[in-house]
């Protein structure tokens, strides 16, 4: 008798047809699904001029997050129309700052005395 280990993915309480004989290829998987939920939003949220079948947004969707890499090299040269503003970066705190000096200071005259 053989023991077989089988994993499925299961979304939002139903488990999905498929099977797989990998953990790793089955969680693979569910991140594809992740991406591809996450581009169905943002296709559903965005201002088209046209109406689409719920469906067919989400078989989009899914054939470009199974098409990730060839989508993420055509996207890498596009620069954004409209850029979003950056978060405003935290400005050290004083104390962040005299610590961060005194380290530069201390790294400085080390590499100073080793050359000596």
């Amino acid at each position: 008798m053989a023991v077989i280990t089988k994993f499925v993915v299961v979304r939002d309480g139903v488990e999905l047809a498929q099977v797989f004989l990998d953990r790793k290829e089955a969680e693979a998987y569910d991140k594809m699904l992740d991406a591809a939920q996450s581009l169905a939003e943002l296709i559903k949220q965005g201002d088209l001029k046209i109406d689409i079948d719920p469906g067919t947004i989400d078989e989009i969707a899914i054939c470009l997050a199974k098409n990730a890499p060839a989508v993420t090299k055509i996207l890498k040269s596009v620069k954004p129309l409209n850029p979003e503003p950056e978060e405003p970066h935290m400005k050290p705190s004083q104390a962040e700052l005299s610590v961060n000096k005194e380290k530069t200071q201390e790294s400085r005259s080390r590499s100073k005395t080793k050359a000596a």
